[in-house]
């Protein structure tokens, strides 16, 4: 049958109004996204184009990068994490505000290009759209063969997540510099994932934010609103319902960083052949 807006349960169509309303107190509504990016992406790292292949919505579709001499690059391991400024790091996004296909940079395929994911052979999207840009941390890994000391989880097996609130759209394969603001820590299936909220540093409301307190005085509704739609995403599909660590609080800017170093050193030591690669590609 046909879900609610958000494909929460019936039972709970007031949570689904709640996110509408946390997403609309943001920032005023962004105009639709656009076309994912081609051409130079001059706003954070200048030596990085786009080229896609295939159609958007077919399991053919690539979204690839190059270098300025025109080489294919990985937006995963060769984007700089850092970028000079305190607080301020390079993001990959993936997946434009407002929009429901799952796309996700793929780890496991050669110079990791965005494509979209697959699940028992479908295109996967989200039930609802997602009301936040949402990307990656390139030079981060979430080791699965590490238990974190305070949820007792291992990680997922992925770079960090970022949720950016600003007010624009951002394009499929944007780089952009942001601002880390704080950080969930959810639990998915037994595993750590942590979702780190950020604003695009260019943002107008980035001057007022510089932690996540600072959120929650500014834009009332975000972080809960952050929080149940990734608690409610993948109940559609009949599985439950995410947790999260540190009794559900959003964790502060110096506790982020933390966790983004911490990825940071479990990537070197992956990419330096320290800890076993599994079926994930690397340079």
């Amino acid at each position: 049958g046909a879900h609610p807006p958000l494909a929460i349960p019936p039972a709970c169509a007031n949570i689904a109004s709640m996110l509408r309303l946390c997403a609309s107190r943001v920032l005023p509504r962004a105009a639709a996204p656009r076309a994912p990016l081609a051409g130079c992406l001059r706003r954070a790292f200048s030596a990085v184009s786009t080229h896609s292949e295939g159609e958007p919505g077919t399991p053919s579709y690539r979204l690839r990068f190059k270098d300025a001499s025109g080489k294919e690059v990985s937006p995963w391991h060769d984007i700089p994490l850092f970028t000079g400024e305190e607080g301020v790091l390079n993001a990959l996004f993936e997946i434009p505000k407002n929009t429901k296909p799952k796309m996700e940079v793929a780890t496991k395929e050669a110079q990791n290009p965005i494509a979209q994911d697959v699940k028992k052979g479908k295109l996967r999207d989200y039930h609802g759209p997602i009301f936040w840009n949402y990307g990656m941390f390139p030079q981060t890994w979430e080791d699965p063969n590490v238990v974190h000391s305070e949820t007792k989880c291992a990680g997922d097996n992925d770079p960090v997540d970022v949720v950016e609130i600003g007010s624009e759209a951002l394009p499929q394969g944007a780089i952009e510099k942001v601002k880390v603001l704080g950080t969930l820590a959810m639990i998915d299936d037994g595993e750590l994932d942590w979702k780190v909220i950020a604003i695009r540093v260019s943002d107008p409301l980035a001057a007022e934010l510089g932690d996540i307190e600072d959120v929650e005085a500014k834009c009332p509704g975000v972080i809960s609103g952050i929080r149940e739609w990734f608690r409610w995403y993948k109940t559609p599909d009949g599985k439950p319902l995410n947790a999260f660590g540190y009794d559900e609080k959003a964790l502060n800017r110096a506790h982020a960083l933390e966790v983004i170093a911490e990825t940071h050193g479990a990537w070197k030591k992956l990419v330096g052949g320290q800890t076993d690669k599994g079926k994930l590609w690397l340079k």
